[in-house]
């Protein structure tokens, strides 16, 4: 026999919701917490278009999966890369 857990639809909740991109999602947080950020469109930073890690080290990554990047307003870094490794 199984259980399933329920878990009923309040009215608050909406029926759909509109899928986030990784950028999108870190820089809502951000605006959480009172850091002005916004996501900007992948492959568009020329952050981008370089090499992540030195090939020549042993432990260095081969694949690198680039997620997008954030622009930062009022601190010191401008731009901030997401890479996932693996």
């Amino acid at each position: 026999c199984r259980h399933f857990l329920t878990i009923p639809m309040h009215d608050f909740e909406p029926d759909t919701f509109e899928p986030k991109s990784i950028p999108e999602e870190y820089s809502e947080m951000l605006a959480n917490i009172g850091i002005d950020a916004s996501a900007v469109e992948i492959g568009t930073v020329d952050l981008e278009k370089g090499d992540y890690y030195s090939r020549y080290f042993a432990h260095s990554p081969r694949m690198i999966t680039n997620k997008g990047c954030i622009e930062i307003v009022g601190t010191n870094i401008d731009t901030v890369q997401i890479i996932q490794k693996g």
